[in-house]
């Protein structure tokens, strides 16, 4: 090892040290928790990047900051590298592109490539994947948004401009510098169908995307609903993912309702190795034993999420249809052409987690789902399936926000009317809709641990505002 790489171990060793709890204080790293690291990093620029349209120095200054304490002493002592591939023809266009992370001189660095038409996938180290170099197209590519954007909105958004209108400069300033706590990156409110009050931090603007994080959930159960209307899956149909055991009984509503017994070593767990880590949705689903009776018990976790979205790959029996199926069947009919669903290195959408969107995007499924998911005139859901997201059934939560069908169900004793939901996701994504307002809230941002952004507090605020 070079001097340079043994400071840096120092460093980060010494870093860790003096940011984690004083159990952890006196020891060293571990491989995992050094691969996680970079792990997280790999994934983090490239999507940043590629998904985003972000600096690395963005990225660095506000996406890897704050994050679990664990990995974040690690984090800046871990170099990146990206390499960006071209497509070979008289103009070319960036198709793909890599970014490695080293971590350990023995091992290979963490990867995360990078296509456009599918997002970033992180691999584990050693990857035996091709390399993106040797397949680059000859033929030139149609990005996903382009020209759509020139539809009025909400398909498109010919004539939109940023703007707030003056009852709503208060709350959304405040957001904005801080007042409900959290790093808000942009705000915006829809009445009626129509935006009256939007308006992005300093590096961020309209077609800005950031990670989902937990409103991808959300986003897996209106996929359900789309499959439910295809014929695909039924929610009360065992899943089918396990044979032979008790396993064999969780049904598609138990992993929607977040009631699949499965166990999680706490609730809302972290499944580091599945979104850092480079292991497989498949490979994760094989080992998750059971805790508690399916139906019995509500335990908001990772693994149901992701499993509800391989029973709809399964139910499909093609993998090609299944890796087009968010973008066909919902985002480019909703207009939200800067969303991307990224998945793992076994072709699973990590649903749970790693979708790309935009906060207009937000603004137009949080619409969506006000008009019973029936979009410009079309119905894309089925009759009844919001309120099936929107109720709750079996077990709940033991305090807070009551939970449906991968929706938070909000009312009077949240400071909120009665029939209010939401999805939200950590570091401060969240989508309000309040159907008898007719408004939609949708706020972004990048909290750091500790610095949870007060999302009731804000919509109420927002709605006493308004007229």
């Amino acid at each position: 090892m070079t001097f340079a790489r043994l400071r840096m171990a120092a460093c980060a060793i010494a870093a860790f040290a003096i940011a984690t709890p004083a159990v952890a204080q006196q020891r060293t790293p571990t491989a995992y928790e050094r691969s996680i690291a970079a792990g997280y990093k790999a994934l983090t620029i490239c999507s940043a990047m590629f998904n985003g349209s972000r600096t690395q120095a963005q990225i660095d200054g506000l996406e890897l900051t704050g994050i679990y304490t664990d990995y974040q002493p690690l984090i800046p002592m871990l170099a990146a590298s990206v390499t960006r591939y071209m497509t070979k023809n008289a103009t070319p266009q960036l198709w793909g592109a890599s970014v490695t992370v080293r971590f350990d001189q023995n091992l290979p660095p963490r990867r995360a490539d990078w296509r456009h038409d599918r997002g970033c996938t992180i691999l584990p180290p050693g990857s035996t994947a091709p390399s993106l170099a040797a397949s680059v197209p000859t033929a030139p590519f149609t990005p996903f948004a382009g020209s759509m954007d020139a539809r009025p909105w909400p398909m498109g958004e010919a004539g939109l401009v940023p703007r707030v209108i003056p009852a709503l400069e208060d709350p959304v300033r405040k957001a904005l510098s801080g007042g409900y706590q959290g790093r808000t990156t942009s705000v915006i409110v829809v009445q009626d169908g129509q935006i009256v009050a939007e308006r992005y931090a300093s590096g961020f603007g309209p077609h800005s995307t950031q990670r989902t994080w937990s409103v991808a959930k959300s986003i897996t159960g209106t996929l359900a609903g789309i499959a439910s209307r295809q014929g695909l899956v039924r929610t009360s149909q065992p899943s089918g993912l396990w044979r032979g055991d008790t396993r064999a009984t969780i049904t598609l509503d138990n992993l929607l309702r977040m009631a699949s017994g499965l166990h999680t070593a706490y609730a809302g767990n972290r499944t580091d190795a599945l979104y850092f880590g480079g292991t497989t949705v498949d490979e994760e689903i094989a080992y998750w034993p059971i805790e508690a009776a399916p139906g019995s018990r509500f335990r908001y976790a990772n693994v149901d999420i992701v499993a509800a979205m391989r029973v709809v790959r399964s139910a499909m029996k093609n993998d090609v249809r299944y890796a087009a199926y968010p973008r066909t069947e919902l985002f480019a009919k909703l207009g939200m052409t800067r969303t991307v669903a990224e998945l793992d290195a076994g072709g699973n959408f990590v649903l749970s987690s790693q979708v790309w969107s935009s906060a207009r995007d937000f603004a137009r499924l949080g619409m969506f789902w006000m008009a019973d998911g029936v979009w410009q005139g079309q119905r894309i859901l089925p009759a009844g399936w919001m309120k099936y997201m929107t109720t709750p059934s079996g077990p709940q939560p033991t305090s807070g926000a009551g939970y449906g069908a991968t929706l938070w169900l909000f009312g009077p004793e949240q400071g909120l009317p009665a029939g209010t939901y939401a999805a939200q996701g950590n570091r401060g994504q969240v989508i309000f809709v309040i159907p008898s307002r007719k408004i939609v809230v949708v706020r972004r941002g990048e909290d750091a641990v500790g610095s949870a952004f007060d999302a009731p507090k804000f919509v109420a605020d927002v709605l006493k505002a308004l007229p």
